[in-house]
């Protein structure tokens, strides 16, 4: 007895040593390939600042100058200066908090219908939906503009943000269906009897239920439309009309051949990149949140 109990205490230390080795070789692997990969990723954003702050000599210098000797921060002053970038900032606000309004908005009425109820064709026009996430933005530019012109919106803010309260998107769609999909139909069925309408079951009973969703997708939409570049190019046709996007963009074609201005455009690409990346680590927890719990339930 004591010979088949050595026996197994033997065959068992082996696969605790190798559990121990496996355990303290993770951290050892793991933890510096996540910080040279984080070291690689950040690289661009921390090259970008630090070029924000050098002088034109600096900037074209070689070997290249990674850290300025005499930081300028009055570059960033400078950008704000030679071009109206504030009135670029309020357009983009206002097109992005338009914009993200319509999309949730009627991209969660879209959905609940998806969701909730039952009609013919409701499978097909669904797969329609989602079908349209195949088609590239590029093939309806042409319509849109025939469209837009027709209506005498073209170079002004209309177009930007009009179509995103006529659904959203087929994504967010999908997004807010798939998550009313995992909330019990008890809820509405209680609503029902107490003499609640359709309506008001959306917006009193299941919206509150779905804030990761609803933030997940409003952090989406307002990163794409801070960032949206083609529709803007195509759309708007005076500087006092652009977006931070074409702003920079224009800062760019506009550089002057006799003062170089290439520390005053990194010092405008940085600023621009501050609200969204804010707003990301603001929302995160229900950023997360919502992708994970988004797709439960088919």
């Amino acid at each position: 007895m004591a010979t088949v109990t050595n026996q197994a205490a033997s065959l068992a230390l082996p696969r605790q040593t190798k559990t121990s080795f496996r355990k303290l070789l993770r951290p050892i692997v793991l933890y510096p390939l996540t910080i040279a990969l984080s070291v690689i990723f950040m690289f661009p954003m921390f090259w970008a600042l630090m070029s924000g702050l050098k002088s034109p000599a600096e900037m074209y210098a070689f070997p290249p100058v990674i850290i300025p000797v005499h930081p300028r921060p009055a570059n960033f002053i400078d950008a704000f200066t030679a071009f109206p970038f504030a009135t670029w900032y309020q357009n983009t606000i206002e097109v992005v908090i338009l914009a993200t309004l319509g999309t949730v908005i009627t991209s969660c009425i879209v959905a609940y219908g998806f969701a909730r109820f039952e009609f013919r064709f409701k499978n097909a026009l669904f797969m329609i939906t989602l079908a349209t996430m195949m088609l590239p933005s590029q093939i309806s530019l042409i319509p849109r503009y025939v469209l837009f012109h027709f209506f005498g919106w073209i170079d002004t803010l209309y177009p930007l943000w009009v179509p995103a309260w006529f659904g959203g998107s087929a994504f967010a769609i999908f997004l807010m269906r798939q998550f009313i999909l995992t909330l019990p139909r008890e809820l509405d069925e209680a609503a029902l009897i107490d003499g609640a309408s359709y309506p008001r079951i959306l917006w009193d009973i299941l919206a509150p239920l779905c804030k990761p969703a609803l933030a997940t997708l409003a952090i989406l939409t307002l990163i794409a439309n801070w960032d949206s570049f083609l529709d803007p190019v195509i759309f708007l046709q005076s500087p006092q009309h652009f977006t931070v996007a074409i702003g920079i963009w224009y800062f760019k074609q506009q550089e002057f051949q006799v003062t170089p201005t290439d520390q005053l455009l990194m010092a405008s690409a940085v600023t621009s990149m501050i609200p969204p990346i804010a707003l990301f680590f603001a929302f995160q927890r229900y950023f997360v949140q919502g992708i994970v719990l988004t797709g439960l339930k088919e």
